[in-house]
């Protein structure tokens, strides 16, 4: 197993219709101002970008998304990844009983040198790293919800 491969899945109950959360989640440049860990959104063009994040750990990732996928009929918004990571991401935006249910899913290979010279005992700190940062991502959103 290549232990710079990743997948992670997190689920993010909101408390906003669909429409809401979807129209935000398709705007990724505006994501620096409801999650920190977003650092910097440059759009390229309209299906491609460049996004830089930092967590808790004292490293940036780097990486273009192109848009693969933007589905609002079906609540599916996917990208390809390509710099730091390698892979997909996608956000499945479906309704639920106190509003909405933001399922995210995520497929990388890390090429980030650093880590992935300590892919075997940071392992662990890595994945606690992105939790800390998808919780930190739901806080702001509802927060940026509540706000519009």
């Amino acid at each position: 197993m290549d232990r710079s491969h990743y997948r992670f899945r997190s689920l993010w109950a909101l408390p906003a219709p669909p429409a809401a959360v979807y129209a935000v989640l398709e705007r990724p440049e505006e994501y620096p101002r409801w999650w920190r860990q977003v650092r910097e959104v440059t759009r390229l063009d309209d299906a491609t970008g460049v996004v830089r994040v930092r967590s808790l750990l004292p490293y940036d990732l780097t990486f273009t998304v192109r848009e693969v996928r933007r589905d609002p009929a079906a609540g599916i918004l996917q990208v390809a990844l390509s710099g730091d990571v390698d892979g997909w991401a996608r956000w499945t935006v479906t309704a639920a009983a106190s509003g909405t249910l933001a399922r995210y899913d995520q497929t990388v290979d890390v090429n980030k040198k650093l880590l992935r010279r300590f892919a075997v005992p940071g392992r662990p700190i890595f994945r606690a790293n992105h939790r800390l940062m998808m919780r930190s991502g739901r806080r702001g959103l509802v927060a940026h919800l509540q706000a519009v």
